[in-house]
This record gives C-alpha cells, structure tokens and sequence, in this order.
C-alpha cells in the first residue's frame, strides 16, 4: 500500500497574506488605469489590449492563488473556500502539513482541477513542450499587423482611431514589397482577405501544435494565456512574470505596426528600413530569450502538479 504523501508548504497568515497584497498591488499598476480609461470611454491602443484581447478579467488576475502543493492557514482563508478548486485540507494533508484538525485552512484542489480541465492541461503541455522545441525565426518583422490592414477600407482598420504612418498606399507598398511567412494563427486569421494569400504558409487552429516556433512575437505573448488558463494550478507570481512580459512584448509589436503611435509616447520601430529590421530582430531576440525561460517555468510547474494530481490519486485508490 502506498503511504507516501506528497510534501506540502504551510504558510501562516503573515507569510501568504503579504504575498496577497503585492501581488494585488502589481496588477492594479496595469488594471487600474485600465478600468478608469474603460469608466470614461477611452481607449489606448497599447495598454487595453491584454484586458480586451484575452479572456481573463482584471478581478480574476487580481485573485492571488499559491498553487499546487501549498496549504494556507488561518481564518482569512474562510472566504477561498467559496473559490472554484480550493477546498479544506484531508485529515493526511493536516498532519503533513503539522495542522490540527480544527484549525481554519485551504488547499488547492489540483486533483478536481485536473479532472475536469484535463483537455486544458493536455493541449498546454503539448504548445509548451513542441513550441520549445523547435528553432525560433526572426525574420518576420511584423508584417502580421501590416497584413491586417493590407488593401483595407477605411471602416476595416481594426483600429480605426489611429492612423496610418504611410498612409493606405505606402502601408500596402511595404506589405507588396516584403515576404510574409507568419507562423500564428492568432495573428493570420486577422488578415485581410487580400492580404491572406501572401502568407507563405496557412496557420489554422488545428495544425497550431505543428506551427507555433520561439520566435514568434504573439506565441510568446500567450505564455500569459496559457497561465491564466491554468489558474489557479500555478503561482500568481509566474502568472504575473508572463502578464508582465506579453505587456512589453505589445508595446514593441504595435511599435512595429503601421499605425502612428506619436501622440501616445511610443516612438515607431520602421521595419521598411534596414535599421527598423535590424531593431526588430533584436528586441524580437531579447524576448525569445525571457519567454524561453518563462516557457520552461511553466512546463516545470505544470508537469510538478500533474504528477502530484496522479500520485495522491493513487495513494486516495489504494489506500
């Protein structure tokens, strides 16, 4: 018979309740503009998108969760026991953890969260681990957002309040004049119906596993999908280091866009010259490099609680 728990981390309320308030006070830097903007109607072509975009609200990313393999102790964790995936402590995990049988705590139930978001986990491991493995390109230069504008009506810009830094005509003069080999799907499916056969090759959702490649500007920005995705399996603190990422990397890629970005502070990255190429590939390098690391942590993590969600499984089983 199995008897091998696995180990656990206890924090007290003085550990993890500070860990709360930073990570609180992190989101609110990017969230609180965010909502005063949203309050008032107003947009910012840069900063809104990781709000707009992905389907992860600012109150979700506010909510700090420990992770697999942590229990919280003390009466604050009252309220998490209202949460999705948390629960209290087995009577095993109290004496592991060197709690008594009364006294107020919470776990994460990873078990619960990989039974029902097994497909989740699944397709994750698989984006992570193959994206990783394969050689990064970097000499797409953006030309996924010039794409998106290609030959387009007025009223078909997506951002329709910005204008064009070439103009219609010298944005589709860059697009005309460059090779196009866009590996994400996320990025294709938003090209102009012109603009889609001068891909060089067809992202769909189905071959997504057989497409995605480190370099990729936009693969690397969903590393924060993937995380949140994954919420609360894994530390808000990783979270948030792919959050704060994807942040940097849509201020370079809007940089990089065909839009005039002059009166919102962002300076263009012009990559119809070879010093605009030359920028973008190494920015595009410096953050193939963070999300590397980032891809890696979480791959970690996420392999961490899936071997913790089948062994206490089969301790449960065999018991």
């Amino acid at each position: 018979m199995i008897s091998t728990l696995r180990a656990l981390q206890l924090l007290a309320p003085s550990q993890w309740v500070e860990r709360e308030r930073a990570h609180a006070l992190r989101v609110d830097e990017f969230a609180q503009p965010y909502l005063e903007r949203r309050s008032a109607g107003q947009k910012h072509p840069v900063e809104d998108f990781l709000f707009t975009y992905y389907n992860h609200k600012p109150g979700q990313l506010r909510r700090w969760h420990p992770g697999v393999g942590v229990v919280l102790s003390g009466a604050e964790t009252n309220e998490r026991l209202g949460w999705k995936f948390y629960r209290e402590p087995t009577a095993a995990e109290r004496t592991a953890a060197g709690l008594t049988a009364n006294h107020p705590a919470v776990v994460m139930d990873h078990e619960e969260f990989a039974s029902r978001r097994k497909e989740a986990i699944d397709f994750a491991r698989i984006i992570l681990g193959t994206t990783a493995a394969r050689p990064a390109q970097f000499g797409c230069f953006g030309l996924h957002e010039w794409a998106m504008v290609y030959q387009a009506d007025a009223h078909q810009v997506r951002h329709e309040y910005l204008d064009l830094r070439l103009g219609g005509a010298g944005t589709d003069a860059v697009v005309d004049a460059a090779k196009i080999r866009c590996t994400h799907f996320d990025a294709y499916r938003f090209y102009t119906p012109t603009a889609a056969p001068l891909n060089e090759l067809i992202p769909t959702r189905a071959n997504q596993r057989l497409m995605e490649q480190p370099g990729c500007l936009h693969a690397n920005m969903d590393l924060y999908k993937w995380a949140y995705k994954l919420s609360p399996l894994l530390p808000s603190e990783l979270l948030m280091d792919c959050f704060e990422l994807s942040w940097r990397i849509r201020a370079m890629d809007m940089r990089a866009s065909p839009y005039d970005l002059a009166t919102w502070g962002f300076t263009p990255i012009p990559i119809e010259t070879p010093e605009g190429k030359a920028e973008y590939v190494t920015q595009q390098r410096q953050f193939a490099a963070a999300a590397a690391e980032l891809r890696t942590r979480l791959s970690a993590a996420l392999d961490h609680a899936v071997t913790d969600s089948l062994a206490d499984s089969l301790i449960r089983n065999t018991a």
